[in-house]
């Protein structure tokens, strides 16, 4: 498929529109093939695999929150307290 993409983006080539459609059903074909090759290289995930990782992922999301929380209160009170200082004045 990369030759093809090379071969289509060559501004030499003196290929006519006409060919260029023709060989759409060839390109198609072949990135297909392509396709199917590489989707038998890919391994699924064990049960868990899957089971840890979104236990990790849940634990990372629910630490994080508590962390933007945390930092949104402290922000928040600190706003608050330059504001209530400069309207005193």
């Amino acid at each position: 498929m990369a030759k093809a993409i090379a071969a289509a983006a060559n501004p030499e080539d003196s290929s006519s529109g006409l060919q260029q459609v023709a060989s759409g059903p060839k390109r198609l074909v072949e990135f297909l093939k392509e396709t199917r090759q590489e989707m038998r290289k890919v391994v699924t995930p064990s049960r868990v695999e899957v089971k840890n990782m979104t236990i990790i992922v849940l634990v990372t999301v629910f630490l994080f929150a508590a962390y933007f929380e945390l930092v949104d209160i402290v922000l928040g009170k600190g706003i608050d307290q330059i504001f209530l200082h400069l309207s005193s004045h």
